[in-house]
């Protein structure tokens, strides 16, 4: 059994990012601090600290700050502590949601402690942190739960496949889109990202042959400004560039709306039950109810 006040000092270690203010707060000697490290480095076997500046935790040691971190879930839940200022949420989630509607739900007014610690992945494959125990809760296109878990359906968020001016030019696209675009220069997020590989089997029945890995949802947007490749951005985020003309839709009628669900824990906090409901209300508001 591990004990929690080894699990403490690696939180704060990261927390207040050193050894010497993790020893500040939790009222103890930086020497005191590091044995317990030490000590829960030799029951685990393998480090849980890359002793870098500041400190980072090892796979092993997120696991555990996670473990840590639904410990004191289950206390809230069940009553023994009311203290939202050491509750660190780490959450998984898409990058377009976070360039777009997200951050508005993650605004808590009564909750002025919470800290967040945000996890981009792309939607396809965000539910693997959850598997893994690494997050408390994600965002993810899948509505199956894991073990342990829930899912609420957030809705869709609606993405368009748009172009600049000059490269559509460049490009002949205007003319015969069906024709063009497959070896036009597309911008994918990550290797994860199939969004435009399905926007060119809908729309030429073929695949990118030209591909920029662009791994920044604001990047991704000034890249096909400049004209370096054309994409699929949620609507959301472009429909301003789309009213100006900045931006031109290469295919006026057509959209790929992706499902979003939140993905929880069952032994959920009031704090986090609070959050779902806000994340669940924003939703609503800005995400296509299909």
């Amino acid at each position: 059994m591990i004990d929690y006040r080894l699990l403490q000092a690696l939180a704060a270690v990261i927390e207040q990012q050193g050894f010497e203010k993790a020893a500040q707060q939790l009222c103890l000697t930086q020497s005191a601090i590091s044995r317990r490290i030490k000590q829960l480095e030799s029951v685990l076997g393998q480090p849980v600290l890359l002793r870098s500046t500041p400190p980072v935790a090892t796979a092993a040691g997120q696991r555990l700050l996670n473990h840590l971190q639904q410990v004191r879930q289950m206390e809230a839940a069940l009553g023994l502590t009311d203290d939202p200022e050491h509750m660190v949420v780490r959450l998984a989630t898409n990058a377009d949601s976070l360039a777009t509607w997200l951050p508005q739900a993650l605004v808590l007014p009564d909750q002025p402690g919470v800290q967040f610690d945000l996890v981009v992945e792309d939607q396809s494959v965000s539910l693997k942190r959850m598997k893994q125990g690494d997050v408390m809760a994600c965002i993810c296109d899948v509505a199956q739960p894991v073990n342990g878990g829930a899912a609420l359906y957030l809705g869709a968020l609606r993405y368009r496949a748009v172009a600049s001016q000059a490269f559509i030019q460049q490009h002949d696209l205007a003319a015969n889109l069906a024709a063009n675009i497959a070896a036009a220069p597309c911008l994918v997020f990550t290797q994860d990202d199939l969004l435009q590989h399905q926007y060119l089997q809908d729309i030429a029945g073929a695949t990118p042959q030209r591909v920029h890995l662009c791994p920044s949802s604001e990047g991704f947007l000034r890249a096909i400004q400049a004209g370096l490749g054309f994409g699929l951005l949620p609507e959301l985020q472009v429909q301003s560039y789309l009213d100006s003309g900045a931006l031109l839709d290469l295919s006026p009628g057509y959209a790929l709306d992706t499902p979003l669900y939140w993905h929880y824990w069952q032994t959920e906090s009031p704090l986090l039950q609070l959050l779902r409901q806000r994340v669940g209300h924003t939703a609503k508001q800005f995400l296509y109810q299909t």
